[in-house]
């Protein structure tokens, strides 16, 4: 495992996202009251981009079938999803945001 630098802490304001792209992998981060969580980007029912998604609290739903997810676990909340995404840790250091792939 490695960690990459994805953002600085001042791109992503509470309640905010960003895509990344890591070695060429989108990973959705988001940005909730407790800290910077990292989730594949890609809806794992309808291949959408789940940064494109509504964000409700801990929770982004697909923007194509509104399937839901866990920003924290990568659990699928909803159908039409029943596969969760996978998670990445995420670590701040000074005024980084690095997810560890």
């Amino acid at each position: 495992m490695a960690l990459v630098k994805v953002a600085e802490l001042g791109e992503i304001p509470p309640g905010g996202r960003k895509r990344v792209l890591v070695k060429r992998h989108p990973i959705a981060l988001f940005h909730l009251e407790d800290g910077f969580y990292a989730i594949d980007d890609t809806c794992t029912h309808a291949e959408a981009s789940l940064c494109e998604g509504q964000l409700m609290g801990d929770q982004v739903a697909c923007p194509l079938h509104g399937a839901r997810f866990d920003i924290r676990t990568g659990k699928a909340l909803t159908l039409p999803a029943v596969t969760p995404v996978t998670t990445y840790p995420v670590v701040v250091q000074g005024n980084d945001i690095l997810v560890e792939v």
